[in-house]
């Protein structure tokens, strides 16, 4: 008999190669596969440690999500304590759950949020250089406002996705886009909550929005983009450091997607 443990955490992705396990790499489910498969006393079959989705090299978290099962009863609270006292410091184990069988990480997933902060100084900040991306230009956050309207709904993001996805379709639905102005740090902060996001999705959709703020684009761009379905058109991916997978939801804690995704959005 097993127990299905959901473990949300926390990581500093700088050094690491995204969430899925590559061979010889440095990756959050590496780490995490061989932690649990030790608490374990290494089983056969090896535990699998399942992500709500991959996060690329240099992609932070505030809030990953995944499960696995593990052949011994422990309290929610001991397996978090075990879990935290083995990970490097750059992971954070941020909550434990024991959930039903049929719960998965990946495929339960029925919206995800994420974060982008855009350091708006003139020269790179030592301190920010790991977590913020930069932009020195002057931009116009109202046309960046009136930009993020154009990406409400359901869309063909085919111009906004990296060559290497594989996904099986390049639509997606957005429900929320936004950016602010942190005074205080100087940054633009973005955010932008789906029913999922395509590889490099989020990250292509700075670049043009930061483009289109800077006049370098017409302020509804992001409409011709749709038509064109042309990556090039897109132009530029901003850098890894600046992405955070702020919140992935599930079925019953989503406002605006209360059931789980089709698989080929997932």
């Amino acid at each position: 008999m097993s127990y299905r443990y959901k473990i949300t955490m926390a990581y500093d992705g700088t050094d690491f190669y995204g969430f899925q396990r590559q061979p010889k790499k440095r990756t959050i489910e590496g780490i995490l596969t061989k932690i649990v498969n030790k608490m374990a006393k290494n089983p056969e079959p090896a535990i699998t440690v399942y992500g709500s989705g991959r996060t690329d090299a240099g992609v932070h978290a505030l809030e990953q999500v995944a499960h696995f099962d593990f052949p011994y009863d422990l309290p929610e609270e001991n397996m978090l304590k075990a879990l935290n006292s083995m990970l490097p410091l750059d992971v954070q184990i941020k909550k434990v759950e024991k959930v039903p069988s049929d719960f998965h990480a990946r495929y339960d997933v029925s919206g995800k949020r994420y974060m982008y902060r855009m350091d708006m100084g003139e020269f790179r900040n030592p301190f920010k250089r790991r977590y913020t991306a930069q932009w020195r230009f002057p931009v116009d956050i109202d046309k960046i406002n009136i930009a993020l309207k154009d990406l409400i709904g359901e869309h063909d993001f085919t111009s906004f996705v990296a060559s290497g996805s594989s996904a099986r379709t390049n639509v997606r639905t957005i429900y929320e886009a936004k950016c602010r102005i942190d005074e205080k740090e100087n940054e633009l902060i973005f955010e932008f909550y789906g029913n999922g996001f395509l590889y490099n999705m989020v990250r292509i959709m700075v670049g043009v929005l930061v483009e289109i703020g800077s006049g370098s684009r017409d302020v509804h761009d992001i409409l011709r983009l749709y038509e064109v379905k042309d990556r090039t058109e897109a132009r530029r991916t901003v850098p890894a450091s600046g992405l955070y997978l702020k919140h992935v939801y599930y079925e019953g804690d989503d406002p605006a997607h209360p059931t789980k995704l089709p698989h080929h959005q997932r």
